[in-house]
């Protein structure tokens, strides 16, 4: 089962890819600012309540969709690639095993634990 998942999420990691190649910016673009939804891991300096639910809003497929159907409804290319970039970087993340952060812990994830136990 682990690997349908990941296969699945490297499915939609590529989908991402191929809708970002419709858009109109240079390919470049996409890789750069791939990790930039990592910021919501910054909630972490103050404590792990505030650090779970900022990552969670950066790492929430909901979130993602609907910034790129906003883009996609407003027919805005910088919204649509915003949804993208969003959508690609959790697939990437659920494809290293790390998921949605629970509040005891940034290791505890619903995908099970990460990192030393």
């Amino acid at each position: 089962m682990k690997t349908m998942l990941k296969l699945e999420e490297i499915g939609l990691f590529f989908y991402c890819m191929s809708l970002f190649a419709q858009l109109p910016y240079a390919w470049w673009w996409f890789p750069i600012l791939l990790l930039v939804p990592d910021i919501g891991m910054l909630g972490y300096l103050f404590n792990t309540k505030l650090g779970a639910f900022t990552y969670n809003i950066f790492h929430h497929r909901i979130i993602a969709i609907f910034t790129l159907l906003t883009g996609i409804y407003l027919t805005n290319p910088i919204i649509q690639f915003t949804g993208i970039i969003l959508l690609a970087h959790i697939s990437f993340d659920r494809i290293l095993g790390y998921g949605l952060k629970y509040q005891d812990s940034f290791h505890h994830t619903h995908l099970g634990n990460i990192g030393k136990t």
